[in-house]
Protein backbone atom coordinates (compact mmCIF):
# COMPACT_ATOMS: atom_id res chain seq x y z
CA UNK A 1 0.00 0.00 0.00
CA UNK A 2 2.74 2.22 -0.79
CA UNK A 3 2.56 5.08 -3.04
CA UNK A 4 -1.23 6.01 -2.23
CA UNK A 5 0.62 6.75 1.43
CA UNK A 6 4.27 8.16 0.20
CA UNK A 7 5.76 10.21 2.59
CA UNK A 8 8.16 12.25 0.32
CA UNK A 9 9.79 14.45 3.20
CA UNK A 10 12.06 12.10 5.84
CA UNK A 11 13.15 15.96 6.67
CA UNK A 12 12.17 19.13 7.57
CA UNK A 13 8.88 20.00 5.53
CA UNK A 14 7.10 16.70 6.13
CA UNK A 15 4.79 16.37 3.50
CA UNK A 16 2.66 13.28 2.50
CA UNK A 17 2.54 13.55 -1.47
CA UNK A 18 0.41 11.14 -1.70
CA UNK A 19 -0.40 10.45 1.89
CA UNK A 20 -2.63 10.21 4.73
CA UNK A 21 -0.68 13.23 6.65
CA UNK A 22 1.26 16.36 6.52
CA UNK A 23 2.83 18.54 9.16
CA UNK A 24 1.58 21.59 7.94
CA UNK A 25 -2.14 23.23 8.30
CA UNK A 26 -4.44 21.73 5.26
CA UNK A 27 -4.98 24.79 4.10
CA UNK A 28 -0.98 25.87 3.27
CA UNK A 29 -0.74 22.70 1.09
CA UNK A 30 -0.65 23.42 -2.75
CA UNK A 31 -3.13 20.92 -4.33
CA UNK A 32 -2.63 19.55 -8.20
CA UNK A 33 -5.64 18.45 -10.02
CA UNK A 34 -6.74 14.70 -9.87
CA UNK A 35 -5.07 13.67 -13.33
CA UNK A 36 -7.12 11.83 -15.97
CA UNK A 37 -6.66 7.72 -15.75
CA UNK A 38 -3.56 6.69 -17.48
CA UNK A 39 -2.11 10.99 -17.89
CA UNK A 40 1.54 11.15 -18.64
CA UNK A 41 3.72 12.68 -16.40
CA UNK A 42 5.39 14.77 -19.28
CA UNK A 43 2.17 16.11 -20.34
CA UNK A 44 0.43 16.38 -17.76
CA UNK A 45 3.34 18.52 -15.37
CA UNK A 46 4.72 21.42 -16.72
CA UNK A 47 8.37 21.33 -16.93
CA UNK A 48 9.16 17.37 -16.97
CA UNK A 49 11.96 16.97 -19.84
CA UNK A 50 14.01 13.92 -18.53
CA UNK A 51 13.65 11.54 -20.98
CA UNK A 52 13.24 8.64 -18.83
CA UNK A 53 10.75 10.68 -16.70
CA UNK A 54 8.71 12.08 -19.14
CA UNK A 55 7.21 9.15 -20.68
CA UNK A 56 6.00 7.77 -16.93
CA UNK A 57 2.62 8.01 -15.80
CA UNK A 58 1.35 10.34 -12.96
CA UNK A 59 1.19 8.34 -10.32
CA UNK A 60 4.88 6.23 -11.80
CA UNK A 61 6.31 9.39 -11.99
CA UNK A 62 5.59 10.33 -7.91
CA UNK A 63 6.74 6.79 -7.27
CA UNK A 64 10.07 7.41 -9.01
CA UNK A 65 10.55 11.33 -7.35
CA UNK A 66 10.34 8.91 -3.94
CA UNK A 67 13.10 6.60 -5.16
CA UNK A 68 15.25 9.69 -5.53
CA UNK A 69 14.84 11.78 -2.12
CA UNK A 70 14.99 8.08 -0.36
CA UNK A 71 18.48 7.81 -2.63
CA UNK A 72 19.94 10.99 -1.36
CA UNK A 73 18.21 11.44 2.11
CA UNK A 74 16.67 14.46 0.41
CA UNK A 75 12.72 15.68 0.80
CA UNK A 76 10.61 17.77 -2.02
CA UNK A 77 11.66 21.06 -0.68
CA UNK A 78 15.40 20.17 -1.56
CA UNK A 79 14.52 20.49 -5.37
CA UNK A 80 11.58 22.38 -5.42
CA UNK A 81 11.17 25.95 -3.40
CA UNK A 82 8.40 25.96 -0.76
CA UNK A 83 7.30 21.98 -1.02
CA UNK A 84 4.73 21.59 1.80
CA UNK A 85 2.79 25.19 1.87
CA UNK A 86 0.78 27.47 -1.03
CA UNK A 87 3.71 29.17 -2.62
CA UNK A 88 5.86 26.26 -3.47
CA UNK A 89 6.69 26.69 -7.52
CA UNK A 90 7.21 22.85 -8.75
CA UNK A 91 8.27 24.61 -12.20
CA UNK A 92 11.27 26.62 -11.32
CA UNK A 93 14.46 25.48 -12.67
CA UNK A 94 16.91 25.01 -9.58
CA UNK A 95 20.28 24.09 -9.49
CA UNK A 96 19.81 20.70 -7.72
CA UNK A 97 16.55 19.80 -10.42
CA UNK A 98 18.94 20.59 -13.64
CA UNK A 99 21.77 18.40 -11.43
CA UNK A 100 18.82 15.71 -11.02
CA UNK A 101 18.02 15.66 -14.59
CA UNK A 102 21.53 14.97 -15.81
CA UNK A 103 22.10 12.19 -13.24
CA UNK A 104 18.87 10.33 -14.58
CA UNK A 105 20.07 11.13 -17.78
CA UNK A 106 23.20 9.47 -16.97
CA UNK A 107 22.01 6.34 -14.81
CA UNK A 108 19.85 5.63 -17.92
CA UNK A 109 23.13 6.02 -20.57
CA UNK A 110 25.15 3.62 -18.11
CA UNK A 111 22.55 0.98 -18.18
CA UNK A 112 22.16 1.26 -22.09
CA UNK A 113 25.96 1.30 -22.81
CA UNK A 114 27.15 -1.39 -20.35
CA UNK A 115 24.42 -3.63 -19.34
CA UNK A 116 22.53 -3.96 -22.35
CA UNK A 117 19.61 -1.88 -21.16
CA UNK A 118 19.28 -4.15 -18.09
CA UNK A 119 19.07 -1.71 -14.54
CA UNK A 120 21.96 -2.20 -12.64
CA UNK A 121 22.81 1.20 -11.95
CA UNK A 122 20.79 3.01 -9.77
CA UNK A 123 20.57 6.46 -7.80
CA UNK A 124 21.58 4.43 -4.95
CA UNK A 125 24.04 2.86 -6.65
CA UNK A 126 26.37 5.70 -5.44
CA UNK A 127 24.59 8.32 -3.08
CA UNK A 128 23.14 5.50 -0.32
CA UNK A 129 21.54 8.41 1.36
CA UNK A 130 24.23 11.11 1.03
CA UNK A 131 23.68 14.18 -1.62
CA UNK A 132 27.57 13.95 -2.36
CA UNK A 133 28.20 9.95 -2.76
CA UNK A 134 31.12 8.68 -0.51
CA UNK A 135 34.69 8.19 -2.71
CA UNK A 136 36.23 5.72 0.02
CA UNK A 137 35.28 3.75 3.20
CA UNK A 138 35.59 3.99 6.34
CA UNK A 139 38.31 1.99 7.93
CA UNK A 140 36.39 1.49 11.26
CA UNK A 141 33.60 -0.11 8.78
CA UNK A 142 35.76 -1.80 6.84
CA UNK A 143 36.66 -4.36 10.09
CA UNK A 144 33.21 -4.35 11.15
CA UNK A 145 29.92 -5.84 10.64
CA UNK A 146 29.61 -7.46 6.70
CA UNK A 147 27.82 -4.90 4.61
CA UNK A 148 23.42 -5.79 5.16
CA UNK A 149 22.71 -4.42 1.45
CA UNK A 150 20.41 -7.17 0.07
CA UNK A 151 20.41 -7.69 -3.62
CA UNK A 152 16.51 -7.19 -5.02
CA UNK A 153 16.80 -10.05 -7.30
CA UNK A 154 16.81 -13.49 -5.53
CA UNK A 155 18.89 -16.10 -7.20
CA UNK A 156 18.16 -19.89 -6.67
CA UNK A 157 19.87 -21.39 -4.57
CA UNK A 158 20.15 -25.13 -5.03
CA UNK A 159 20.70 -26.03 -1.22
CA UNK A 160 17.47 -24.91 -0.09
CA UNK A 161 13.99 -26.36 -0.40
CA UNK A 162 12.14 -25.60 -3.73
CA UNK A 163 9.96 -22.67 -3.47
CA UNK A 164 6.81 -24.90 -3.59
CA UNK A 165 7.57 -26.66 -0.81
CA UNK A 166 7.96 -23.31 1.52
CA UNK A 167 4.73 -22.27 -0.16
CA UNK A 168 2.82 -25.20 0.88
CA UNK A 169 3.78 -25.42 4.74
CA UNK A 170 2.51 -21.59 4.56
CA UNK A 171 -0.84 -22.66 3.00
CA UNK A 172 -0.61 -25.43 5.40
CA UNK A 173 0.30 -23.30 8.56
CA UNK A 174 -2.46 -20.52 7.87
CA UNK A 175 -5.55 -23.21 7.89
CA UNK A 176 -4.61 -25.55 5.19
CA UNK A 177 -5.54 -25.66 1.30
CA UNK A 178 -9.55 -27.15 2.07
CA UNK A 179 -10.27 -24.35 4.52
CA UNK A 180 -8.81 -21.53 2.57
CA UNK A 181 -10.37 -22.41 -0.50
CA UNK A 182 -13.99 -21.71 1.79
CA UNK A 183 -12.82 -18.25 2.46
CA UNK A 184 -14.51 -15.57 0.06
CA UNK A 185 -14.21 -12.10 1.65
CA UNK A 186 -13.55 -10.78 4.96
CA UNK A 187 -13.26 -7.34 7.00
CA UNK A 188 -10.77 -6.66 9.49
CA UNK A 189 -11.08 -3.50 11.56
CA UNK A 190 -8.67 -2.12 14.26
CA UNK A 191 -6.65 0.90 14.68
CA UNK A 192 -3.96 2.26 12.76
CA UNK A 193 -0.63 4.70 14.26
CA UNK A 194 1.52 6.83 11.68
CA UNK A 195 5.07 7.45 11.82
CA UNK A 196 5.94 10.06 14.38
CA UNK A 197 2.75 9.09 15.44
CA UNK A 198 0.92 12.31 13.24
CA UNK A 199 -2.40 12.68 13.84
CA UNK A 200 -2.70 10.21 16.43
CA UNK A 201 -4.70 7.44 16.61
CA UNK A 202 -7.16 6.42 13.62
CA UNK A 203 -9.79 3.77 12.51
CA UNK A 204 -8.41 1.25 10.23
CA UNK A 205 -10.43 -1.62 8.35
CA UNK A 206 -9.46 -4.01 5.40
CA UNK A 207 -11.74 -5.38 3.37
CA UNK A 208 -10.99 -8.41 1.26
CA UNK A 209 -12.84 -10.05 -1.63
CA UNK A 210 -12.21 -12.99 -3.88
CA UNK A 211 -10.94 -13.19 -6.45
CA UNK A 212 -8.39 -9.81 -5.89
CA UNK A 213 -10.33 -6.98 -4.58
CA UNK A 214 -9.17 -4.73 -1.77
CA UNK A 215 -10.01 -1.67 -0.09
CA UNK A 216 -8.24 -0.18 2.85
CA UNK A 217 -9.98 2.52 4.97
CA UNK A 218 -8.15 4.82 7.58
CA UNK A 219 -10.23 7.50 9.20
CA UNK A 220 -9.12 9.74 11.84
CA UNK A 221 -12.68 10.07 13.88
CA UNK A 222 -11.39 12.43 16.21
CA UNK A 223 -10.07 14.42 13.44
CA UNK A 224 -12.50 15.32 11.00
CA UNK A 225 -10.34 17.96 9.26
CA UNK A 226 -8.40 15.30 8.49
CA UNK A 227 -11.08 13.73 6.08
CA UNK A 228 -10.96 9.57 5.13
CA UNK A 229 -8.91 7.92 2.74
CA UNK A 230 -9.48 5.20 0.66
CA UNK A 231 -7.51 2.78 -1.72
CA UNK A 232 -9.11 0.32 -3.60
CA UNK A 233 -8.48 -1.87 -6.36
CA UNK A 234 -10.71 -3.95 -7.72
CA UNK A 235 -9.31 -6.83 -9.73
CA UNK A 236 -8.19 -4.93 -12.61
CA UNK A 237 -8.04 -0.91 -11.82
CA UNK A 238 -7.47 0.70 -8.54
CA UNK A 239 -8.18 4.51 -7.44
CA UNK A 240 -7.01 6.02 -4.59
CA UNK A 241 -8.31 8.89 -2.52
CA UNK A 242 -6.71 10.80 0.21
CA UNK A 243 -8.36 14.35 1.08
CA UNK A 244 -5.12 15.80 2.75
CA UNK A 245 -2.28 14.92 -0.05
CA UNK A 246 -1.08 16.79 -3.46
CA UNK A 247 -2.53 14.03 -5.50
CA UNK A 248 -6.20 13.70 -3.85
CA UNK A 249 -8.40 11.43 -6.46
CA UNK A 250 -6.48 9.62 -9.31
CA UNK A 251 -6.78 6.22 -11.20
CA UNK A 252 -3.47 4.13 -9.91
CA UNK A 253 -1.50 2.37 -13.14
CA UNK A 254 1.65 0.75 -13.85
CA UNK A 255 4.06 -0.15 -10.78
CA UNK A 256 1.26 0.33 -7.99
CA UNK A 257 -1.50 -1.41 -9.64
CA UNK A 258 0.62 -4.00 -9.82
CA UNK A 259 1.68 -4.22 -6.39
CA UNK A 260 -1.95 -3.21 -5.01
CA UNK A 261 -3.34 -6.25 -6.98
CA UNK A 262 -0.41 -8.62 -6.04
CA UNK A 263 -1.61 -7.53 -2.35
CA UNK A 264 -4.85 -8.44 -3.00
CA UNK A 265 -4.38 -12.08 -4.05
CA UNK A 266 -1.91 -12.12 -1.18
CA UNK A 267 -4.80 -11.57 0.90
CA UNK A 268 -6.09 -15.35 0.04
CA UNK A 269 -3.36 -17.43 0.78
CA UNK A 270 -4.90 -20.52 -1.12
CA UNK A 271 -3.87 -18.91 -3.77
CA UNK A 272 -0.81 -17.65 -3.53
CA UNK A 273 1.09 -20.26 -5.79
CA UNK A 274 -0.53 -18.53 -8.94
CA UNK A 275 -0.20 -14.91 -7.85
CA UNK A 276 3.22 -14.83 -9.47
CA UNK A 277 5.35 -16.60 -11.73
CA UNK A 278 8.85 -18.25 -11.58
CA UNK A 279 9.26 -18.69 -7.85
CA UNK A 280 12.48 -19.48 -6.38
CA UNK A 281 13.89 -20.02 -3.28
CA UNK A 282 16.60 -17.77 -2.15
CA UNK A 283 19.40 -18.30 0.60
CA UNK A 284 17.97 -17.54 3.99
CA UNK A 285 17.69 -13.71 5.48
CA UNK A 286 17.69 -12.53 8.44
CA UNK A 287 15.19 -10.04 10.46
CA UNK A 288 16.51 -9.31 13.44
CA UNK A 289 18.72 -12.12 15.06
CA UNK A 290 16.55 -14.71 13.35
CA UNK A 291 16.50 -16.14 9.56
CA UNK A 292 13.52 -16.61 7.61
CA UNK A 293 13.08 -18.70 4.44
CA UNK A 294 13.10 -16.35 1.52
CA UNK A 295 10.95 -16.74 -1.85
CA UNK A 296 10.58 -14.69 -4.69
CA UNK A 297 8.13 -14.81 -7.98
CA UNK A 298 7.74 -12.08 -10.47
CA UNK A 299 5.17 -10.26 -11.82
CA UNK A 300 3.96 -8.35 -15.52
CA UNK A 301 6.24 -5.23 -16.04
CA UNK A 302 9.61 -6.27 -13.93
CA UNK A 303 7.43 -6.52 -10.65
CA UNK A 304 8.62 -8.43 -8.00
CA UNK A 305 8.14 -9.35 -4.65
CA UNK A 306 9.94 -11.37 -2.11
CA UNK A 307 8.54 -13.27 1.01
CA UNK A 308 9.90 -13.98 4.27
CA UNK A 309 8.74 -17.36 5.93
CA UNK A 310 8.96 -18.48 9.81
CA UNK A 311 11.55 -21.80 9.14
CA UNK A 312 9.64 -23.44 12.20
CA UNK A 313 6.37 -22.14 11.95
CA UNK A 314 6.16 -21.45 8.02
CA UNK A 315 3.86 -18.27 8.48
CA UNK A 316 4.77 -15.53 6.30
CA UNK A 317 6.80 -12.76 8.31
CA UNK A 318 7.64 -10.29 5.79
CA UNK A 319 6.93 -9.06 1.91
CA UNK A 320 8.76 -6.64 -0.12
CA UNK A 321 7.54 -5.98 -3.03
CA UNK A 322 9.50 -4.20 -5.89
CA UNK A 323 8.07 -2.10 -8.47
CA UNK A 324 10.04 -0.99 -11.66
CA UNK A 325 11.07 3.34 -12.24
CA UNK A 326 13.44 4.23 -14.40
CA UNK A 327 15.81 5.43 -11.35
CA UNK A 328 15.32 2.14 -9.10
CA UNK A 329 13.36 -0.15 -8.09
CA UNK A 330 10.14 1.46 -5.75
CA UNK A 331 9.87 -0.40 -2.81
CA UNK A 332 6.96 -0.91 0.07
CA UNK A 333 7.56 -3.61 2.86
CA UNK A 334 4.93 -4.95 4.98
CA UNK A 335 5.25 -7.09 8.31
CA UNK A 336 3.18 -9.31 9.79
CA UNK A 337 3.13 -10.22 13.61
CA UNK A 338 0.09 -11.70 15.92
CA UNK A 339 -1.39 -14.23 14.04
CA UNK A 340 -4.65 -15.39 15.68
CA UNK A 341 -7.27 -18.18 14.78
CA UNK A 342 -10.16 -16.89 13.10
CA UNK A 343 -12.74 -20.04 11.96
CA UNK A 344 -9.77 -21.79 12.06
CA UNK A 345 -7.81 -19.58 9.60
CA UNK A 346 -4.95 -17.56 10.94
CA UNK A 347 -4.68 -14.26 10.03
CA UNK A 348 -1.90 -11.66 11.30
CA UNK A 349 -3.51 -8.94 13.42
CA UNK A 350 -0.36 -6.90 13.27
CA UNK A 351 1.21 -4.91 10.57
CA UNK A 352 3.83 -2.70 9.98
CA UNK A 353 3.89 -1.30 7.00
CA UNK A 354 7.28 0.62 5.32
CA UNK A 355 8.27 2.46 2.01
CA UNK A 356 10.72 4.78 0.48
CA UNK A 357 9.38 7.42 2.56
CA UNK A 358 7.46 7.06 6.07
CA UNK A 359 5.88 3.88 7.42
CA UNK A 360 3.20 3.18 10.08
CA UNK A 361 2.01 0.36 12.10
CA UNK A 362 -1.68 -1.21 12.25
CA UNK A 363 -3.13 -3.11 15.20
CA UNK A 364 -6.39 -5.70 14.18
CA UNK A 365 -9.24 -5.87 16.66
CA UNK A 366 -11.43 -8.14 14.69
CA UNK A 367 -11.53 -10.49 11.62
CA UNK A 368 -15.19 -11.30 10.76
CA UNK A 369 -14.73 -14.18 7.56
CA UNK A 370 -17.11 -14.51 4.51
CA UNK A 371 -19.31 -11.34 5.18
CA UNK A 372 -20.68 -10.14 2.66
CA UNK A 373 -19.77 -7.17 0.64
CA UNK A 374 -20.91 -4.95 -1.85
CA UNK A 375 -18.86 -4.82 -5.15
CA UNK A 376 -19.42 -0.89 -5.34
CA UNK A 377 -16.86 -0.80 -1.77
CA UNK A 378 -14.10 -1.53 -4.37
CA UNK A 379 -14.84 0.79 -7.23
CA UNK A 380 -13.80 4.31 -7.65
CA UNK A 381 -14.16 6.45 -4.28
CA UNK A 382 -16.80 9.14 -4.22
Amino acid sequence: MKSSWRFVAAGMVSVWIAGIAYAVKPSAQAVIPSPPPGAIAGTFFKNVTTSTLKTLTVDDFIAAMGVMSGALGWDCADCHPGAGTDTVDWVFDTRVKRTARRMVEMVDAINKAQFGGAQKVTCWTCHHGRDIPASSIMLDKLYEAPNDELDDLVVQDKDQPPATQILDKYIAAVGGAQRLSGLTSYIATGTSLGFGEFGGTADFTIFAKAPGKRTTLINYKDHPDRGESLWTVNGSTGTVKTPRALLRDYTIVGEELDGQMFEAKLAFPGGIKDALTNWRTGQPRAIGSKDYNVVQGSGPRGFLATLYFDQDTGLLARMVRYGSSPVGHVLTQTDYADYRDVNGIKFPFSYKFSWLDGRFSATLKEVKVNTPIDDARFGKPQ
